[in-house]
């Protein structure tokens, strides 16, 4: 049996979820919170809970509210705003990004953006056993099985790489890069076509993936780690921590990246953080 069945009323739930996280941006003195902690984050994440679970009571994963896993076959991952820190320091583009595993596969992920600089309000969604991904209620067709580097294509970034643009110009070469906030929105994006490959260089946990590898999946994409492995969700540790970097698109395209000398980034800039 597969998940299609289920994600019409999860895309509801995340879509209500974000009008929280629209109504917080749009606060006259600003989001609440400092740092990589937003008040609106756990407000999301309890109405994520209590609806998801009502959906299908499994185990979850939380970035906020903590986990609770017994070994069943389905496991919620959800992260209330992938991308808090830029969202506190008004860049637009952070996500409500919600996956589910089963038997730690990613089968579904709904990944929404309900603010952003280009596009308005965009949700990326999928599960197995639908055809394609679904962009904001059309198909898009899957693109990402034979893409490489190429010059006219992108990889999606962080916010920090515009402090060095020489630099991930020529690490991201031929392809071009842009920065955006949010790994789980940049995976999303890539899957709905609108670049070949994006990267996290900074430790990643599940919450932070795995809708957006759910999405990448259903657009015949990859999603490595550091060495050039899947990324996998097996256990509670690799849940925590599912890498030290990681790369996801098109599989060639991906493999490219994994090879390039990404610790020049860091070099002298202890402080900068590319996520």
């Amino acid at each position: 049996m597969t998940c299609a069945h289920l994600l019409k009323p999860v895309t509801e739930i995340v879509l209500s979820a974000g009008k929280l996280l629209a109504a917080e941006w749009e606060r006259p003195k600003g989001p609440r919170g400092q740092g990589d902690k937003a008040e609106v984050d756990a407000e999301i994440e309890c109405v994520l809970r209590t609806d998801l679970l009502a959906l299908l009571d499994c185990d979850f994963w939380g970035e906020e509210t903590g986990t609770h896993l017994t070994g069943h076959e389905y496991c919620w991952v959800v992260d209330p705003n992938d991308g808090t820190t830029d969202f506190l320091l008004g860049r637009k583009g952070s996500a409500v990004s919600v996956g589910l595993l089963c038997n730690s596969i990613p089968v579904l992920g709904v990944v929404y953006a309900p603010v952003t600089e280009d596009r308005g309000p965009d949700c990326i969604s999928w599960a197995e056993g639908c055809s394609n991904v679904i962009r904001n209620g059309q198909e898009v067709l899957p693109h990402l099985a034979h893409a490489s580097l190429a010059l006219g294509c992108h990889v999606l970034v962080s916010t920090a790489a515009a402090t060095k643009p020489e630099l991930n110009a020529e690490l991201c070469a031929p392809a071009g890069f842009i920065p955006m906030p949010s790994i789980a929105y940049r995976l999303a994006r890539v899957a709905a076509g609108d670049a070949v490959a994006c990267a996290s260089l900074v430790p990643v946990s599940a919450h932070d993936v795995v809708g957006g590898h759910a999405l990448l999946i259903g657009a015949h994409g990859a999603l490595l780690n550091q060495s050039g492995g899947p990324i996998r969700y097996d256990s509670e540790t690799q849940m925590t921590k599912v890498s030290e970097r990681c790369f996801g698109g098109g599989l060639n395209a991906c493999r490219e990246l994994v090879h390039r000398n990404w610790g020049l980034l860091f070099s002298g800039d202890r402080d900068i953080r590319f996520d």
